[in-house]
């Protein structure tokens, strides 16, 4: 069960691709992660995006889907994976396309987390972060014990830079721009599945479940 997770930032997407790799026991591959291993590693491809990152730039569609290709065809990946934040773009849609067809494989689903942008940016808004710890909340669904107060450290919350409403909007208007398309490219292709993402997290993750046969 090959599986690409589509969706607007905040969307929820991460989540549910976490919960989708515990339930059917397949790797949930973000480039972020794939980045860090290889630079950890010190790997040819690694070395490559390294160059790229440490001067502030955007690691090549090319090299991205050779390192997403190279996760893809590890030993834990016999069985399937879910692709959280790759592809972004077309171009690196039809390079992953290719990459597969070269492997006899293909993608199985698509899944497009569908939210309103006027709900993401008020879901992103309600967001707090732990300056100290690192631990996240949000003021309606996962509120802290005492308002503004972590309970881990009991630090002062923020609302991040990433989550203001402006810095939101920005962020939608990219991905609509560059990423909207995949999901009339994923539609042609006959694997494109769309979800109610504005319902609770675990109705969501039903949904889903439903649709890819469990």
């Amino acid at each position: 069960m090959k599986i690409i997770m589509l969706g607007a930032p905040g969307a929820g997407k991460g989540t549910q691709a976490k919960k989708i790799a515990a339930k059917y026991q397949i790797p949930h591959i973000s480039t972020g992660d794939i980045f860090r291993a290889n630079i950890k590693k010190g790997t040819e491809l690694g070395n490559k995006a390294k160059t790229y990152m440490d001067q502030g730039l955007l690691v090549p569609d090319e090299l991205v889907c050779d390192l997403v290709v190279d996760r893809v065809k590890q030993e834990d990946c016999a069985n399937g994976y879910v692709l959280d934040g790759f592809p972004r773009t077309i171009p690196q849609a039809e390079s992953l396309q290719s990459a597969l067809k070269a492997l006899g494989e293909s993608i199985d689903y698509a899944i497009n987390i569908e939210v309103p942008d006027e709900n993401i940016v008020n879901r992103m808004g309600g967001r707090r972060a732990c300056p100290a710890c690192g631990a996240t909340y949000h003021k309606e669904n996962i509120p802290p014990k005492i308002a503004g107060i972590c309970d881990v450290c009991g630090a002062k919350l923020i609302l991040r830079d990433d989550d203001k409403p402006e810095t939101v909007k920005k962020r939608l208007d990219v991905y609509h721009d560059q990423t909207q398309p995949l999901i009339d490219f994923y539609t042609a292709e006959k694997v494109l599945v769309e979800v109610d993402g504005t319902q609770p997290m675990d109705t969501v993750f039903e949904a889903i479940c439903k649709i890819l046969g469990a």
